[in-house]
């Protein structure tokens, strides 16, 4: 459980780098069920997948939450409309890490879209690290009966709401 919560984390560092204000905003994703499946090098969960229940208001409540987080872990963030999608480039500080990370993000927002990042830590517990990381996300249809939007299914059942995101900052390690 802890080194799945340990990739949810990336996961939202990584949700924090790319939602925060920029040049350019993401696009919404379609309502219903995106399955996502996560796969990381250099970090100690290689793969993981999960459900998120969505809809338009919950994902700009995301995209509005994570922008004050990132403002104040980040130091430099930006995302530019490319050719072909998206690229987003930030660098931001928690407890001492600083996390330089480089984003593609290709898709639809319908079906599909994959988001590949690298990354670049240096500080904290863990010392000096290089990470990639690919998001694998495609919409599976409604949402399930049991779900509302903003529900987040990590395997084995285990379920969170990103509408409780105001708690997941009171997690993060103070700033010095």
């Amino acid at each position: 459980m802890t080194r799945q919560l340990a990739l949810f984390g990336s996961a939202v560092c990584l949700v924090l780098s790319a939602g925060a204000a920029s040049a350019v905003d993401l696009p919404i994703r379609k309502a219903g069920l995106w399955e996502m499946k996560m796969v990381r090098t250099g970090g100690p969960m290689p793969e993981i997948t999960m459900q998120h229940c969505t809809d338009e208001t919950t994902d700009k409540e995301m995209s509005a939450a994570a922008s004050p987080m990132a403002k104040e872990v980040c130091s430099n963030q930006d995302i530019q409309k490319t050719a072909t999608g998206y690229v987003s480039d930030s660098v931001c500080s928690v407890a001492g890490m600083t996390m330089q990370s480089h984003a593609e993000i290709v898709g639809d927002f319908n079906s599909a879209y994959t988001v590949k990042s690298t990354s670049h830590a240096e500080g904290g517990a863990a010392g000096s690290r290089d990470t990639t990381m690919t998001i694998e996300a495609k919409w599976l249809g409604a949402c399930k009966s049991d779900q509302k939007a903003g529900d987040i299914i990590m395997p084995g059942g285990m379920k969170m709401n990103v509408k409780d995101m105001e708690k997941l900052k009171g997690l993060l390690p103070k700033q010095k």
